[in-house]
């Protein structure tokens, strides 16, 4: 206060104060507590503990941390860049076993991009862990220092789609659009914590242009995990599901909740047909062009806003000239709008990309809920 009074009483234009902040000041939990009390659970205000629910299943961020421990056991090329996120992008575990192999560049998401393309021009094999709304910040570096020279920096993109209490400002909407219209780039979304695992190790293969793989915040779906990460097929998708009339293509975590829609959909006769597409560049053109000609829909899903990867798909039917057969398709995409924090579930449903959501998309493509209406 005194400085603001001084500069107040002496001002006679313009003047430059320069704050120093300190995390955690005044409160002894985060104080001492090694991230400061940076975004925490609710917790015990006296002495700062923490109300986390108990883990069925381990956190996409801590399957990637390890997974990249392992690839750097192995490799001695391997290393990783974040930005003031050590912790939060899993990159802990990295720390502490390879520090030398570990930078944190502090709040500079560009200089990070920019580091980690010159790292690779080196013949490192970076990884650019970085939150996905905060990766927006490099998007220039991103083009211009890795894209442009086709530079093989994997982006590890967490917090993936929509994020829960950290709310609108950190929810990750944008990176499939802003990552998949640049040219060369391998985009993929872990539709579980073993696809993450399997994506890790394919960017890790990725020697001769930029790759990023995007995952969620919290915790994955329980799947068995394997030892090691498989290097997949680039550009190929997987079936999960034969049925009929209509298929479900997803891209990334949804798929979940695309099987909770199935198993309610078959008590009404309906058995869709499910794919994980996990690259939306480049996409999996045969299979795509074979569930188009199998059925009479054809529905994307995505965490993320519109023009990423149900744009492509559409572009692609589009091209193909399938639409002039009569297919139908549809998108779900989040919303264009911000969504205020929330669980992850609740913003979800305001999203309208739920089990019972996507139910009732493929209802009403099929003209069943229309049906069911008129028959009321």
């Amino acid at each position: 206060m005194s400085v603001l009074r001084t500069v107040h009483d002496r001002a006679t234009g313009p003047m430059l104060i320069h704050v120093i902040t300190k995390k955690g000041k005044g409160y002894h939990p985060a104080e001492s507590a090694n991230d400061r009390g940076h975004a925490t659970a609710r917790f015990d205000v006296p002495t700062g503990k923490q109300h986390k629910s108990p883990s069925n299943a381990p956190s996409y961020t801590s399957v990637f941390g390890k997974a990249l421990v392992d690839l750097a056991t192995e490799d001695d090329k391997v290393c990783a860049v974040t930005a003031a996120m050590p912790d939060g992008t899993g990159l802990g575990q990295m720390l502490d076993r390879y520090p030398s192999r570990t930078f944190d560049v502090g709040i500079a998401e560009q200089h990070g991009v920019t580091f980690a393309a010159a790292l690779a021009a080196g013949g490192m094999k970076p990884f650019c862990a970085m939150y996905s709304t905060f990766l927006q910040r490099g998007y220039d570096q991103v083009v211009h220092d890795v894209a442009v020279q086709r530079l093989p920096v994997r982006f590890a993109i967490d917090r993936a789609g929509l994020v829960g209490a950290d709310g609108a400002t950190h929810a990750g909407s944008f990176d499939i659009t802003f990552m998949a219209n640049l040219p060369d780039m391998v985009v993929m979304a872990a539709a579980d914590e073993a696809e993450l695992m399997h994506m890790v190790a394919t960017a890790h293969s990725i020697n001769d242009r930029p790759s990023a793989f995007r995952y969620p915040r919290g915790e994955g779906v329980g799947v068995d995990l394997p030892d090691r990460g498989e290097v997949l097929e680039i550009g190929k998708g997987r079936m999960i599901q034969a049925g009929a009339r209509v298929a479900i293509l997803s891209f990334g975590t949804r798929l979940s909740e695309v099987e909770k829609a199935a198993d309610s959909l078959a008590a009404k006769g309906i058995t869709p047909t499910i794919a994980d597409a996990r690259f939306a560049k480049p996409l999996d053109r045969d299979m795509i062009l074979t569930l188009a000609a199998d059925h009479e829909a054809l529905i994307t899903i995505e965490e993320g806003a519109i023009g990423g990867f149900g744009s492509h798909v559409a572009q692609l039917l589009a091209n193909e000239g399938v639409f002039d057969n009569g297919l139908k398709f549809r998108s779900m995409t989040l919303p264009d709008t911000f969504i205020d924090h929330a669980s992850p579930d609740a913003m979800y449903a305001d999203a309208k990309l739920n089990a019972a959501d996507i139910e009732a998309k493929v209802l009403d493509v099929l003209g069943v809920a229309k049906l069911e209406n008129r028959r009321a």
